[in-house]
Order: structure tokens, then sequence, then C-alpha cells
């Protein structure tokens, strides 16, 4: 396991919502952490197949263009019905034809989807969010952590917080949703709840304990 030498870090996203979770999960760290967007750097094309094949393309485009390490996370939701969608193709679903993105057109379409299959009781609804975490190297090293959450898919969304398909998630031993938590509660790192905390603190104990 290759650590951290210094305390830079690129940030190899450009999705504001994963920006300020990450960013809050790496504060206690001491860390001085951009991200590519304040770097100027273009967000690669995603043409993996999989969670790490994403997370490294764009955390080693960040690393090549920048010299320093880079943390990317790619991520999505699996759900059982539709046979695993969208999972990598999760942000996919919510772009629209001019480009932007819309999580609330992405839920409902998913919903769509429960409905055309006949996933109407929570047992048929279960499904979990993946977040694979890829710190990469400009010399191509890289170093993945790997982090999941089962639950449930609710419908209709419920709470505003959080972003993308939080609202519909409704994670395994509670009663509420990803979009009615507080971060705190979904990013804990002494037991952590969320995908994408879950990566993260398998990053912490790995890299960052000891940096």
């Amino acid at each position: 396991m290759r650590k951290l030498e210094g305390r830079k870090l690129v940030v190899a996203s450009h999705n504001k919502g994963k920006l300020v979770e990450i960013a809050e999960m790496i504060a206690p760290y001491g860390l001085e952490a951009r991200s590519a967007a304040e770097y100027g750097l273009p967000e690669p094309d995603e043409t993996g197949t999989t969670f790490e094949e994403n997370a490294y393309l764009k955390a080693f485009a960040a690393a090549a263009a920048t010299g320093l390490p880079a943390l990317a996370d790619d991520s999505g939701l699996a759900v059982d019905a539709l046979d695993g969608a969208p999972g990598v193709y999760t942000a996919d679903w919510a772009t629209m034809p001019d480009g932007s993105r819309d999580f609330g057109h992405a839920m409902a379409l998913t919903e769509e989807k429960l409905q055309a299959v006949g996933a109407t009781d929570p047992s048929q609804r279960t499904g979990r969010f993946v977040s694979v975490l890829c710190l990469a190297w400009p010399d191509g090293h890289a170093e993945y952590f790997r982090g999941e959450v089962d639950g449930t898919l609710v419908w209709p969304p419920r709470g505003e917080k959080g972003f993308g398909y939080d609202p519909v998630f409704q994670p395994d031993g509670h009663e509420r949703s990803f979009g009615e938590m507080e971060p705190s509660e979904k990013h804990g790192l002494t037991k952590p709840l969320s995908h994408r905390a879950r990566s993260f603190a398998l990053f912490s104990d790995a890299v960052l304990e000891q940096a």
C-alpha cells in the first residue's frame, strides 16, 4: 500500500455534491485538497464498464495533469430488479438533451422501470449504492477502496438533503431515506453509513492515518 508523502491532493471531480462530501471527510486530516475544477481541468470521458475503471480514468487524468496524487470517486446505484442498472450509468440517467443533469428525472425514470417489471413490494425493490475511490499517482500507480450500502428504493422521493438519488434510497436498518438524513449521520467516520463514507473510511485507514 503506497502512502501519501505530501499533504497536497487533487480531488478529481466536478460534481458539486461529491466535492462537498469528500471535502467534509478530508477536512480533519489537514490535507491541502483542491478540486480538478479549481485547476481548470476538463472532465475525462468515463468510458469504463466498472466503477474501478471510471474512478481510475478520472484520478489518473488529474494526477498526470497536475503532478500530484489525485483522488477520484466513481459511484452509482445498482437496483436488483433492474439487473444492477443504472450502475456505472447512474449519472447518465440524469443527463438531459442539453447536457445538464436532472436527478428528479433520473429518480422518476428508475421508478418507471421498477413499475414496468412489477417491482412494487419493498422486498422487490432492493439495491445498493456503490462507491469506489481511486487514489492515483502521476506514474500510474493506483490504490482502490470500495464501499457499499444496501437498502430499498422508496417512492415518492423523501427529503431534500444530500444529492443525486438520495431521496429514494432508504438504507437497511433505517426508517428515513438518505435525503432525510443530516450529513453527519451519513458520514460519521466512527460508524460510516453511506457508501462514500465507507470507501473513505477504508482510504483513510490505509493512506491517511499513517501519512
